[in-house]
């Protein structure tokens, strides 16, 4: 592989008591989800490490960005490890931040951090072994493009931020120019059935809805330069908001105009597969297990009625597949 590929991945602690004290001193209002399901810690981090030392070991460094604090047990000293704080490459008028997109979205800002990267969330995991090609291919990140039908649900934060980021895509791209001027990417055997949807639309004006399969997603760093310029305003506004707010967009704009610009190389949309966690999790358990997945999402649900069961399960499940400390890990 020509160029080097880094990691990303962005962690809070969310019982943090100093990081708990500086939350309380900012108010959020109804158009915002400040909910602690989305800080709430599933002590699984240290199997994310062991699944990228056993089974990406190519990776040049791992940026590790937080506010500022650290796993008690993690190895600051291994080589591949830089640990990012938000002052590092935010801008002041963005802090403190309690949302994941304003992290998201000024990325490009590390210093040191490599043209081609792989972002994380903490719920996202690698349980099989990969290879650089599985992420980028010819300078360019893999990727899936698969259209799904309109976005319909209930009154959330996150579906609002959906619908923002699709109303992005089309104030930006026509359906139709885009599949013309990329057409064997955006229809690919490696898509499967999805094909039929996209063939369906090929002279459609607007995107009913993209594929975001909530997976460890490849960047070049200079996509995010280029919807920065050109969207300034917009990015920045939505990086100025401590909370999720309805009016935002997240890094899947991103990820869309790498895929409107046919800036990727087509992947197997069945490389991994996103969970949601119920208090049911023998699918979620078998698939850390077994070897049909590279990649997983396991994502957390405001619905559960025993957190500590579940979260035993498929911890359990993980020490199973990666029983072995990492270098990561003191």
């Amino acid at each position: 592989m020509k160029n080097k590929i880094d990691f990303v991945m962005i962690w809070v602690d969310g019982s943090d008591p100093k990081w708990l004290m500086e939350k309380e001193k900012y108010n959020p209002n109804q158009n915002t989800d400040s909910s602690n399901i989305r800080y709430r810690d599933w002590d699984n981090l240290k199997y994310w490490f062991r699944g990228v030392e056993k089974y990406a070991p190519w990776v040049n460094k791992i940026y590790f960005v937080t506010c500022g604090h650290v796993p008690s047990w993690l190895n600051l000293d291994h080589p591949k490890l830089e640990l990012i704080k938000h002052e590092d490459y935010m801008k002041q008028e963005y802090l403190p931040t309690f949302s994941s997109h304003p992290i998201e979205l000024n990325l490009h800002q590390i210093k040191g951090l490599s043209e081609q990267f792989v972002y994380f969330n903490d719920d996202t995991f690698i349980i099989n072994p990969t290879k650089e090609s599985d992420f980028f291919q010819n300078g360019l990140p893999c990727d899936s493009a698969v259209i799904t039908p309109f976005v319909t649900g209930e009154n959330s934060v996150s579906n609002h931020i959906i619908l923002n980021d699709f109303e992005f895509v089309n104030q930006n791209f026509e359906l139709r120019t885009v599949l013309m001027k990329s057409l064997f990417k955006w229809i690919n055997p490696l898509y499967g059935f999805k094909n039929f949807r996209t063939l369906m639309m090929m002279f459609y004006h607007r995107f009913p809805g993209l594929a975001i399969q909530h997976l460890p997603s490849s960047f070049l760093k200079s996509s995010f330069e280029e919807v920065w310029d050109e969207h300034y305003s917009l990015l920045d506004r939505v990086s100025k908001n401590k909370f999720r707010s309805k009016e935002d967009i997240n890094q899947y704009v991103i990820k869309f105009w790498q895929l409107c610009t046919g800036r990727f190389m087509p992947r197997k949309y069945s490389i991994g597969k996103n969970f949601m966690i119920t208090d049911h999790n023998e699918e979620i358990v078998q698939s850390i297990l077994k070897n049909k997945f590279k990649l997983l999402c396991i994502n957390d649900n405001a619905d559960l009625e025993d957190f500590e069961k579940s979260k035993c399960e498929i911890n359990s499940a993980f020490e199973k597949k990666l029983p072995h400390k990492s270098l990561f890990e003191k």
